[in-house]
């Protein structure tokens, strides 16, 4: 069993910055994704970012490029979202996922996905 734990979420000023982490305890593996998602009320959980659990290879949203920056402690077993320039619409809450079966055609899809944290709220005023 895997168990992860976001943290870092909370309220800033449009323009603001905030860095998410998720520490994934349990079982560990290697060749994996981790990524996250975020979702706001009425909409579907939505890609934003996910990083190759050995490769460190990153993938993101086409419209989140340039603003959020995902990266990994292996060491410590944490996946780190580091967002800046944040916007209104930027609101919702983040969720970390850890994906075994995950692969590069399927990394960007919620059901790639095997283990799921609580989600953390990350609330940007305008």
């Amino acid at each position: 069993q895997v168990q992860l734990v976001e943290s870092g979420g909370g309220l800033v000023q449009a323009g603001g910055s905030l860095r998410l982490s998720c520490a994934v305890s349990g079982r560990t593996f290697s060749s994996a994704y981790m990524g996250w998602f975020r979702q706001t009320p009425g909409k579907e959980r939505e890609f934003v970012s996910a990083i190759g659990w050995s490769s460190g290879t990153t993938y993101y949203a086409d419209s989140l490029k340039g603003r959020f920056t995902i990266s990994r402690d292996n060491a410590k077993n944490t996946v780190y979202l580091q967002m800046n320039n944040l916007k209104s619409e930027d609101t919702a809450v983040y969720y970390c996922a850890a994906g075994r079966r995950a692969t590069i055609r399927t990394l960007r899809i919620q059901t790639a996905y095997d283990y799921w944290g609580q989600g953390t709220q990350v609330t940007v005023s305008s």
